[in-house]
């Protein structure tokens, strides 16, 4: 049998490299490697550490941390935090100075600009994973959608949507 702590250090210590544009874009490929390779949740368990995990104070990327616990216990969420916050603060220190170093350059600009389709992305595909492990049905789906355009298209409170959120589920729940 294989060593737990071990398997959650093989998996997320990559994936804190490659989370370009925050935790949440590496949501998809956590998701691949936790629910469909190695087994550790369903797809409804993670959808529910997921939420969770953005409804705590702190980055997003504590959805490593409740996995980690979910696999091995209080040791599985000391590792598997390590794994995916370690790598990234000391790439980013580096990277820090040589930033702030040549700041304005124009390979920097172009970095940047290359990126932010690569970070979009990477989030757009861990929204689908997310909403395809949604056991809500379409009224879940409608729901998600609705909330997604409100909060991109208008101003209103994130809390105010969620209360609408849960209504309106239960809503059409209770029609269909």
């Amino acid at each position: 049998m294989q060593n737990p702590l071990w398997n959650l250090a093989v998996v997320f210590l990559p994936l804190s490299i490659v989370t370009i544009g925050g935790g949440q874009s590496a949501v998809a490929e956590i998701h691949r490697q936790v629910v469909d390779l190695h087994h550790w949740l369903t797809p409804n368990q993670f959808v529910d550490a997921f939420a969770i995990s953005r409804m705590t104070p702190g980055p997003g990327s504590l959805l490593v941390t409740l996995i980690g616990w979910q696999v091995a216990g209080f040791w599985g969420a000391v590792v598997a935090t390590l794994a995916i916050f370690g790598p990234t603060a000391f790439l980013i220190y580096g990277v820090a100075h040589v930033w702030s170093r040549y700041r304005g350059a124009r390979w920097q600009v172009a970095l940047e600009t290359g990126l932010r389709p690569v970070a979009a992305g990477m989030i757009v595909a861990s929204t689908y994973v997310l909403m395809r492990s949604m056991d809500g049905g379409w009224q879940a789906l409608l729901v998600c959608l609705t909330a997604a355009v409100g909060l991109t298209m208008t101003r209103i409170n994130a809390v105010m949507v969620l209360l609408l959120g849960a209504l309106g589920f239960i809503g059409l729940t209770m029609l269909a």
